[in-house]
């Protein structure tokens, strides 16, 4: 008799995760694409769209019993930068970043295991290294040279997990001036895709 009970509350306690009267928290490994761009004051300074990698981790923990917000946070490895072309000139910018997510969820039970999360919240990041190549010059020099290494803004999205298994789909909106020049400025831009598990 007690083994079917216990079989019974892990069950109860694992599709009312996000609706029991203890706080829970978690912790995630994610995996994902980065899409991103640099924003300009000077119109050839913009750098479109290239794609890059990010991987890291979370830890979420719900803010009160019973209610489904949750403060989730973060350490990333995370690819950004971009390209352009302007007369027949190509550029291409790397920059790889550490970067540390903070945002607040809400989970909306769809059917039994399955939650959708809306967040919202922000990011800092820190440079660690990349490479601006100018091919017309036949030119390569390191990004943060030119820009600076702090990046900072916005995180917004939207997630879905189900049981272990958590994908998510957002936007960073950099606020930070990365530019090191005197007259304009420059921000970063970027869609991502994660996906990953939960413990």
């Amino acid at each position: 008799m007690a083994t079917p009970a216990f079989s019974q509350f892990e069950t109860h306690r694992q599709r009312s995760r996000y609706r029991h009267n203890d706080t829970e928290h978690y912790y995630g490994l994610r995996l994902g694409l980065n899409i991103a761009s640099v924003s300009s004051d000077v119109v050839e300074s913009d750098l479109s769209s290239r794609t890059g990698l990010a991987f890291g981790g979370v830890f979420g923990l719900q803010l009160a019993n019973a209610t489904p917000v949750w403060l989730e946070a973060g350490l990333f490895y995370s690819e950004k930068g971009g390209e352009t072309t302007f007369n027949n000139e190509k550029t291409t910018c790397r920059m790889t970043y550490l970067q540390l997510p903070i945002v607040c969820k809400y989970s909306i039970s769809v059917y039994d295991d399955l939650f959708i999360q809306p967040f919202l919240g922000g990011y800092f990041a820190l440079g660690l290294g990349g490479r601006t190549k100018e091919f017309a010059n036949r030119e390569a020099y390191d990004t943060f040279d030119r820009v600076n290494r702090f990046d900072g803004g916005l995180r917004l999205g939207c997630g879905a997990e189900y049981k272990m298994v958590y994908a998510e789909l957002g936007f960073d909106l950099g606020l930070a001036n990365i530019s090191k020049g005197d007259f304009e400025s420059a921000r970063t831009r970027c869609f991502f895709i994660n996906v990953g598990v939960n413990f």
